[in-house]
């Protein structure tokens, strides 16, 4: 999956594949993770957001299935 990368000291780039619904993040640490049934709206929201930190803490952890994929 192809990733944009942000300006941000948390997640590093984001990805999204709008057929399947999954949101890949990869963070600055090097960590990347896959998260599911996640709508446009909330990949749009996280590229647009002031923080990208604080729009994963508060829209997507814990609100969305995810997958540890390194």
């Amino acid at each position: 999956m192809r990733r944009d990368r942000l300006d941000s000291t948390a997640i590093a780039s984001a990805g999204y594949d709008a057929g399947t619904a999954v949101l890949e993040l990869e963070f600055t640490s090097g960590e990347v993770y896959r998260y599911f049934a996640v709508p446009p709206s909330i990949h749009r929201g996280l590229l647009a957001a002031e923080s990208a930190g604080r729009f994963f803490r508060e829209r997507i952890r814990d609100v969305y299935p995810d997958e540890h994929v390194r």
